[in-house]
């Protein structure tokens, strides 16, 4: 029989929750660093186009995610940020017209 376990950090899982959070966190310049790095990869992988939203249009905003990856030994490895769209804000039935 194969056992496995996780391990459990001695620190509590301190994650900022949210952009205000992280820029007065102890590690903010990391987080700052974090957020530009994911920029710059989304530019460079050309994830979007900066277009005038159509007349009338409501947009759908986005938040900052941020996640501490740890190592085996429970210690920060790695400081993530991800922008995601907070889709929740759509409504049902609309549909939006290709524009090009």
């Amino acid at each position: 029989m194969i056992e496995s376990f996780d391990k459990v950090p001695d620190e509590q899982d301190t994650d900022s929750c949210n952009y205000n959070e992280a820029i007065k966190d102890k590690d903010a310049k990391i987080w700052q660093n974090a957020m530009m790095s994911k920029m710059k990869s989304m530019y460079s992988n050309q994830v979007w186009n900066f277009v005038e939203p159509p007349e009338g249009i409501k947009l759908i905003e986005c938040k900052w995610i941020y996640k501490k990856k740890r190592g085996v030994d429970g210690k920060v490895e790695t400081f993530k940020a991800r922008l995601v769209a907070k889709g929740f804000t759509q409504k049902e039935k609309i549909i939006m017209r290709k524009l090009f």
